[in-house]
């Protein structure tokens, strides 16, 4: 077993809830890329090699996945909704291109430097953020 499918287990033993063949192979399926994703593409992909998985049953997995810390939803771009497997990555932002969809991932220093001193000066203690700038990409740009 693999190290998140190990950490998903454990987190689905804590709720009462089992580590099923269905769960496996969606969890396989996303860690399988390091490409953001939605749950249709999900559901395709799972499809074309095929398992027989519902839609709905990764739609209702797709809460457990966030809350166990495995996912997180990337983007949010009129109404279209990405998410990306984080288990073992560090923290990026993306940059998400209104036109074309295309996601460019960054990391910032100075952008985490200035988080900590906000909430240093807060006394505030940070449990998620996210950083989404929506924008025209360069070739989007040139058309």
């Amino acid at each position: 077993m693999s190290e998140p499918e190990k950490q998903f287990a454990d987190f689905l033993r804590s709720k009462g809830l089992k580590f099923t063949p269905e769960r496996r192979e969606i969890l396989r399926k996303i860690f399988a890329t390091h490409e953001h994703f939605d749950v249709e593409t999900l559901f395709e992909k799972l499809k074309k090699g095929g398992e027989r998985i519902s839609l709905a049953t990764i739609y209702r997995l797709v809460p457990l996945l966030i809350e166990s810390g495995m996912i997180r939803q990337a983007t949010r771009c009129e109404g279209h909704v990405t998410y990306e497997h984080v288990f073992g990555h560090k923290l990026h932002y993306h940059l998400v291109c209104v036109r074309c969809g295309k996601i460019i991932e960054f990391r910032d220093e100075g952008i985490e430097r200035l988080l900590m001193q906000v909430c240093d000066k807060y006394d505030f203690t940070v449990i998620d953020h996210r950083l989404g700038v929506r924008g025209i990409c360069s070739a989007c740009r040139e058309e």
